[in-house]
Order: structure tokens, then C-alpha cells, then sequence
């Protein structure tokens, strides 16, 4: 009994001494009891036995392993029951070093929000970060450390099908969100409802070549540092604790052991002080891109470029310390990268209390939160766009939002009943049977919304997939006997996502025809398009009177589709990505360069710059959105035309709600700069400002345009400024410009 008291003396003074030690003496105190092997399982990362995000790999020593502190890190380990199962193997080891968990948390944990692109046509930077941080107290009462995401590659070509994860094809868009998703995941690193952010994927990745996952990227310096490195410098800026190289080979040489993305731009010309881990077994993968030869070279490779920890390709754990012994590698690469994983696992608390995040009591507690699925109703009908809503032939309004006294509803498509499919890629599998009880169908949604008032009919028409048509005539026949009708449609959840490329983004199976067959009827439709990237429906834009693009919307969408339907929200979305009218305009950008022979309007081909066959012009272009009002954009005022560098202007407008209800609207300001000593994009979003304003309502909007607004990277990769004219353009989108004014940039 007396020595069980004297060692819990000794340990408590032992953590009395170490809590008054700063973080780094901690580090470099462990770091030198650490032997070769302990230092290298630091480096190592396995998933667990629960669910797999990558190919499922089989290890049957993995108890003993993390026993004899051979690994750092686990993922796919949900929940507190098995994350402290895992952690008391740890405790058990010669150091009793913590291990980290990391988790894909996309977009959600157990309340889940709309897919990121969803999110990110909200324009709603609040609500993004509040999301994330809702999702890190979540996962972190589960037992998670450190969630891999927010994905923050710029994406312009929608046959990718990650785009479903991202903000799109603006890098200032794309920046404001990456910074407000790190600050929602991490809050303040170490309090209980944080998760490390991993800001992924460095780089480039959103532009494999032909929209094809895992392909090569091959681009200039200057549209890297220009278009797709800023999202990860703002994340960086926001304090990302962690970053994930990507699959991709940029310019010939693979991410994962690219030394002048990781080592030279990363840690060095910024300074990241954070932690690298590798995509899932992207170290090995080296080997099939042709760089390395076999595993060894792989983990030389790696190590040496800057990649940290190794996920799921065991490289490092069998290669390492050999190389260290042939002298291949220095024990100073090994002790840089251990120390910078040790470091977050100080700064998280863990060695303070290693079951910090799992307590079975704040987990039941999170997960049952009932405000949380309040946000997520709020959030999902933010992200929803309005692309078309007219009079149909014999009705003088627009179709939405539906009268509240409509008396016959139909409600046909596919997706109507569905539950699992509005979650999208990239979300927390649930269990089956909790379908039912956490995620709201679009029917459900309905029901709620219309209680006795309404009655409902169903019919479903068709397979998402597949060319049966035997559902049509129910679903004609339903349509006849309803006041209007909402047909859903779209892709399934598993379309797009991580491997999920596609050729073609047509809507699947025979869904156009059955909406051809239901708009025939001659009765009031609304097309509910359900889906993970931009996809082409030319007839349904052109033919149907009412569109909304609901994407995936997570737990609430059936609620929050009712809300935008009925017009309890007035809907205020804007699409962070153009839209093709064909897929042979792809990629299609609204900021792109001009050319010698640029097109004067959207229908000339004669020697121009343009299609013989097609418009430039996307379908819907990006920003762009409506409402169930209309906005008046007014007096422009510049507070000068003429600045020098040092100096800035501001903007001014009004904007007016012309509208008889009440409404948000996004005014997005934009910039071109004239003449460069490169050639600068037609249009480039600079700034914007979401805006709620009643019926009636003005409100003055202002913006700075300062030097950096005006910088780009020239030939030799400055950051400058240069002299010259300016042409401001404000508007409602890329393609909807409302003011226009001009100014000078002087010496």
C-alpha cells in the first residue's frame, strides 16, 4: 500500500514539474528518451477494425504493435468504448505516448450538414464555420483528435468528383472558406470541443488532368502560386494544425515526396510548424507513379521531401531505420517529424490525460443535441439554389414558393422517400436502422410542413439508374390529380465523391424523360435536382418552369427543402461553380484569360475564340442564384480614382429589396485589371457581403480596395501591384454585373 502511495506522489509531481515546463521542453525532454523504433511508430498511422476509408487492409499484430509504441495514430476508430480501448493499449507501452485519432468528419459527425460545395453556395461564412464547429464537438465527445478535412483544392472541372468536398472554382472564395472551416474544426486547440483541422490536398489535386481522380497535374508556377495555393496559405493563416499531401504528381514529381511543395514552400518560405501525414498509402503509391523503386525508396523519398506520417502504407514502420542506419537518412529528419506530431499531442492535453475525449457521459450528451439539428435545418436551406422560377403558360406568378393553400400535392422521382442518399459522399455511416430515426426524407419534409392542411400523393416513378419506365404511368397519373407537382431527382449519394469521376454528368437513367412525361400534363412543376457537383440537364433548364439545385443536404434536407418550397426561407444560394451546357466545354471557369480573338458575344464563332457548335457561356455561371425577390443595386461612389500603392478606395453602393418579401442577397464585388505584364482574368471576384434586407428595405454595402486586392504573381513570381487602369463591376453574379465604375492604380 505504501509504495502504490509513494508512486501516485511521484506522478503527480511528475506532472506538476512537466505542466510547468513549456510544450517544447516537454517535446525535447520525451524526444530523448525516445529509441530509434519509438520514434519512428510515432510516424505511423493504421486504421482501426471499424469501417475503412481506403483499401482495407489487414493487420493482425496491431495490439501488440501499439503495446510496444510502434504506432502514433489510428483512424476509423468511432466512439468512446473504442477509442479508449486503443488508448489503454498505448498506456501500456515503455513511454505511454497517446495515440492520435483521426476521422474523416467532412461535413458533420452524427448531425450531418450539407456536402461542402453545398455549403460553400451559401456564401454564408458564419455558417460554415459554425457547422465545423458543431462537427468538432461532436467527434471530439466520440473520441476523435483530428479531423482530415476541410478540403480546400480548387476545382474548375466538374467531372471530378471531389469537387463534391470543396468551395469550388474561386481560390478568393475558396480562401474565405478554407479560413473559416480551420477556425470552426479547431476553436482553440486543446478545449474539449476541438478537433485538429487537415488541410488537404497539397496541392494541386483539384486539377488532375481530365477530371480524373488520382491523374496527373501539370501547370506553370504561376497558376500555383496564383489560383491554387492561397486556400492552403489562408488555412494556414487561420492556424491549421495539420496538413494531408495529396496523390497527384505536380509537374512529374508525386506530392507525397515532393520536397519543393512540402519542405520549401510549406515549412520553410511559410513557416508551418504543424505536422504532414501522407494520403492513405500514397507513400507506396510512389512506387506505381515510377519515382521510387520499391517501399524503401518510397520512405527515403518521402521523409526527405517532408511528409511526416505515414497512413497505411507502412513505409516508414518497415524502412526507416535501416535507412538510418545506411546514413540515407539523418536522425534529424526522423526527430523533426516526430516532434512536430508530439507537439500536437501536448498541445491537445493528451499527455495530461490521454482519455480526455472519452467520456461516455459528454458523448451521449453531444450526440443527443437537439440545437444542433436546428443549425443543420438552417444551414441546408442556405445552401439551396433557385436556378429558374417563372410563370408557366396560363398562370400569372411564378410557380414558388407553393401557396401554403394548395390543397393536392404530388411529390414523384426517386429520391422522394430516400433517407441514406441526402447524407452524400463523404459522411458518418450510421447505422442502418438509425436512417429512419436521424435523417429526414424530402416526403417526411412535406408531411411536416403541410400536416393536415394539403393531401400528399406519391408515386416514384423511376430508378435513379436504369431505363425501366414502368413507373411512368402511375406517376402521369398522379400528376393529373394534383394542384402541382415536385418532382425529385438527381444522382445517388456514392456519384460523386473520392473515385467517383465521371464522363458523363447527364442525369442518370431516364429521369430527364420522366419529367418530359410529367411536364406534359400541362400541371405546375418544380424539379428538386439532388446532387454532388454540377451535372447537365439542358431540356429540364429550358422546359420546367421552377429548378432548385438541393444538392445532398444532410440530417435536416426533407425539413429544409419544405422550408425554401413553402417560402418560410427565401432562397438565398449562389453557385460557388459554373454549370456546363455541354461536357465539352470542360473545365469552364468564369475568371479565365482572354485571348487574341476573344468572342464579342455568345453566339460568335467566325475566327474567334469559341465553339461552332455551342455558346461559351456556361448554362449558369458562377455567383450566380436568384430569389423569391428582386434586389435594386444603386449609386456607386468611389471615394477616389486615382490611389497610389500605399493608399486604398472605398466603395459604396445601395442596394434595395424591390421585392414584397423579405430576402438575402449576396453583392459580390469584382475587379479586372486592364493591362498587366501578364495577362490578367477577364473578371476576378475580389469581395462580397451577404446582406438580409425586408421588403422595401435599403441598406448601403461598402468595400476597401486596397494593394493586395490588386496584386498578382508576375513572370518571376513577385506579389506586386502594378500601375495601370481598373475596371470595378458589382453585381448579382460573374455573369449578372448591376454598376460599373473604374479607377487607376498610379506609381
Amino acid at each position: 500500500m505504501k509504495k502504490i502511495v509513494t508512486t501516485a506522489l511521484l506522478l503527480t509531481c511528475f506532472m506538476a514539474f512537466s505542466q510547468q515546463k513549456t510544450i517544447e521542453q516537454n517535446v525535447d525532454a520525451l524526444l530523448k528518451r525516445m529509441t530509434l523504433e519509438e520514434k519512428i511508430g510515432q510516424l505511423n498511422q493504421y486504421t482501426g477494425d471499424n469501417a475503412a476509408t481506403g483499401p482495407i487492409t489487414i493487420n493482425p499484430n496491431k495490439q501488440s504493435e501499439i503495446k510496444a509504441g510502434l504506432i502514433g495514430s489510428m483512424l476509423n476508430v468511432l466512439g468512446t468504448q473504442y477509442t479508449r480501448q486503443y488508448q489503454e493499449l498505448a498506456m501500456q507501452s515503455r513511454l505511454k505516448i497517446p495515440l492520435l485519432f483521426g476521422q474523416d468528419v467532412i461535413h458533420g459527425y452524427k448531425t450531418t450538414f450539407p456536402i461542402p460545395l453545398a455549403e460553400a453556395a451559401s456564401w454564408d461564412l458564419d455558417a460554415m464555420e459554425l457547422s465545423a464547429r458543431i462537427a468538432a464537438t461532436e467527434a471530439s465527445a466520440s473520441g476523435i483528435h483530428w479531423t482530415f478535412a476541410p478540403m480546400v483544392d480548387i476545382a474548375r472541372d466538374p467531372r471530378w468528383g471531389r469537387v463534391m468536398e470543396g468551395a469550388g472554382e474561386d481560390t478568393y472564395l475558396g480562401s474565405k472558406i478554407a479560413y473559416a472551416r480551420v477556425k470552426g474544426f479547431q476553436g482553440k486547440l486543446g478545449d474539449l470541443n476541438s478537433v485538429m483541422a487537415c488541410v488537404k490536398h497539397f496541392a494541386a489535386y483539384g486539377a488532375a488532368v481530365g477530371g480524373r481522380d488520382y491523374n496527373s497535374v501539370d501547370m506553370s508556377e504561376r497558376m500555383l502560386w496564383e489560383t491554387y495555393l492561397p486556400p492552403f496559405k489562408a488555412a494556414l493563416d487561420a492556424g491549421a494544425a495539420t496538413f494531408m499531401n495529396s496523390f497527384n504528381d505536380l509537374n512529374g514529381i508525386p506530392a507525397t515526396g515532393n520536397k519543393y511543395l512540402q519542405r520549401d514552400i510549406l515549412k520553410g518560405k511559410w513557416n508551418f510548424k504543424g505536422f504532414v501525414v501522407s494520403d492513405w498509402g500514397s507513400i507506396g503509391e510512389m512506387i506505381n507513379h515510377g519515382y521510387v523503386s520499391d517501399s524503401k525508396e518510397a520512405a527515403l523519398a518521402a521523409i526527405t521531401a517532408g511528409s511526416d506520417m505515414d497512413m497505411e502504407s507502412n513505409a516508414y514502420r518497415y524502412n526507416l531505420a535501416q535507412l538510418v542506419k545506411e546514413k540515407k537518412v539523418s536522425i534529424a529528419l526522423i526527430d523533426d517529424a516526430v516532434k512536430r506530431i508530439l507537439r500536437k499531442k501536448f498541445e491537445l492535453g493528451l499527455f495530461e490525460d490521454p482519455y480526455k475525449y472519452s467520456n461516455p457521459e459528454r458523448e451521449q450528451k453531444e450526440l443527443n443535441n437537439l440545437e444542433y439539428r436546428k443549425v443543420a435545418r438552417e444551414i441546408a436551406a442556405k445552401s439551396i439554389v433557385l436556378l429558374k422560377n417563372v410563370s408557366p403558360p396560363g398562370r400569372e406568378k411564378s410557380i414558388l414558393p407553393i401557396s401554403k393553400q394548395t390543397k393536392t400535392i404530388a411529390s414523384i422521382g426517386p429520391l422522394v422517400k430516400e433517407r441514406k442518399q441526402n447524407m452524400g459522399f463523404w459522411s458518418v455511416e450510421l447505422p442502418e436502422v438509425d436512417y429512419d430515426k436521424y435523417v429526414i426524407s424530402q416526403w417526411e419534409g412535406l408531411q411536416n410542413k403541410v400536416g393536415n392542411t394539403a393531401k400528399l400523393l406519391y408515386a416514384k416513378g423511376c430508378e435513379i439508374e436504369g431505363d425501366n419506365k414502368d413507373g411512368f404511368a402511375e406517376a402521369i397519373a398522379i400528376a393529373n390529380q394534383a394542384d402541382i407537382v415536385i418532382l425529385s431527382i438527381g444522382e445517388k449519394r456514392d456519384m460523386s465523391g473520392e473515385a467517383k469521376s465521371r464522363s458523363n454528368l447527364r442525369l442518370p437513367g431516364v429521369q430527364e424523360e420522366l419529367i418530359k412525361a410529367i411536364q406534359a400534363t400541362g400541371k405546375p412543376v418544380v424539379v428538386l435536382i439532388n446532387a454532388g457537383r454540377p451535372l447537365i440537364f439542358n431540356w429540364t433548364a429550358d422546359n420546367v418552369p421552377a429548378i432548385l439545385y438541393t444538392w445532398w443536404l444532410g440530417s435536416e434536407a426533407g425539413n429544409a427543402i419544405a422550408d425554401v418550397l413553402f417560402g418560410d426561407y427565401n432562397p438565398s444560394g449562389k453557385l460557388p461553380m459554373s454549370f456546363p451546357r455541354e461536357e465539352g466545354q470542360i473545365p469552364i471557369y468564369y475568371n479565365h484569360f482572354n485571348t487574341g480573338r476573344p468572342a464579342k458575344n455568345d453566339n460568335e464563332s467566325n475566327y474567334v475564340s469559341a465553339y461552332t457548335d455551342l455558346k461559351n457561356s456556361p448554362k449558369f455561371p458562377f455567383g450566380y442564384g436568384l430569389s423569391y425577390t428582386s434586389f435594386e443595386y444603386s449609386n456607386l461612389k468611389l471615394s477616389k480614382n486615382k490611389i497610389k500603392s500605399t493608399e486604398k478606395i472605398e466603395v459604396s453602393l445601395t442596394v434595395t429589396n424591390s421585392g414584397k418579401v423579405a430576402g438575402e442577397e449576396v453583392v459580390q464585388l469584382y475587379l479586372r485589371d486592364k493591362v498587366g505584364s501578364v495577362v490578367r482574368p477577364i473578371i476576378e471576384l475580389k469581395d462580397f457581403q451577404k446582406i438580409k434586407l425586408n421588403s422595401g428595405e435599403t441598406k448601403t454595402v461598402k468595400f476597401i480596395i486596397n494593394k493586395e486586392k490588386l496584386s498578382f504573381y508576375n513572370a518571376n513570381l513577385q506579389w506586386i501591384a502594378e500601375p495601370g487602369d481598373f475596371d470595378i463591376m458589382i453585381g448579382s453574379s460573374s455573369a449578372d454585373i448591376r454598376l460599373r465604375d473604374s479607377f487607376e492604380l498610379m506609381n
